[in-house]
């Protein structure tokens, strides 16, 4: 490793020792997943957002500057996931009309 990457990587764990005494963050993807919801505005969804993290935590982290830049947004935490729905390649997903139920085939 280099020096500058092993420095980096002595500081990051030194911050998660110093936040394990005061916060239950133990590893990047839950404090990915704090930042971001901090910065939706959208505590309440904290562990969604970890979830997304625990995959493609740099990209969440982004998405969530990106939206929390734009002024024109009023609900960024639901315009955050219709940009992650279209960014996964499921943007279809919350719209219920377009769902198809598993029905079992008839096999007489």
């Amino acid at each position: 490793m280099s020096e500058k990457k092993n420095q980096d990587f002595t500081a990051y764990l030194d911050e998660l020792k110093k936040r394990a005494k005061s916060q239950r963050v133990h590893s990047k993807h839950q404090d990915i997943g704090l930042e971001t919801a901090e910065i939706l505005g959208d505590r309440e969804h904290k562990s969604l957002y970890m979830k997304l993290a625990k995959t493609d935590g740099d990209i969440v982290l982004a998405m969530a500057k990106a939206v929390a830049e734009n002024e024109k947004v009023k609900n960024k935490g639901a315009y955050f996931m219709a940009l992650w729905h279209k960014y996964r390649g499921n943007e279809n997903s919350n719209n219920k009309r377009q769902r198809k139920r598993n029905t079992p085939t008839d096999n007489a």
